[in-house]
């Protein structure tokens, strides 16, 4: 089974297992998905992942969510870029989000980064997401 939006699929699983209240949560493994994953990390919104390989060929990644009294740190997270229209930003008009409580992550020529990394890096790109 091939995805159409693969960010958006592990977005919703982040999204639902904090709902839920799970401790971590299993999505496939890809290196845009664990670039991510990685921001999030840089940026407090998860306590961690781990890739793992269970089956040959098919690699996953296990996210540990985070929760701060009972709650969870990430309260709301929607994609910006969809695969049906594609949403660029240069670094003048890079987006704020809850005037920087919250975090964009951003796909540029130097990686993966959030806002404020991309915003001291002077580079735009592509906005994948924003959450709060």
């Amino acid at each position: 089974m091939s995805l159409s939006d693969p960010i958006g699929d592990m977005l919703t699983r982040i999204r639902n297992g904090q709902r839920a209240m799970k401790s971590s949560v299993v999505s496939p493994s890809s290196k845009l998905r664990v670039s991510v994953l990685e921001a999030l990390k840089r940026e407090g919104f998860i306590r961690g992942y781990e890739v793992s390989e269970p089956q040959k060929g098919k690699p996953e990644v296990s996210i540990e969510l985070k929760y701060y009294q009972g709650r969870g740190v990430i309260e709301h997270v929607s994609r910006v870029s969809k695969p049906g229209r594609r949403v660029y930003s240069g670094v003048k008009d890079l987006p704020t989000v809850r005037n920087g409580l919250g975090v964009a992550i951003l796909s540029t020529p130097n990686g993966v980064l959030s806002d404020s990394e991309a915003r001291d890096a002077n580079v735009g790109g592509e906005v994948l997401c924003k959450l709060y």
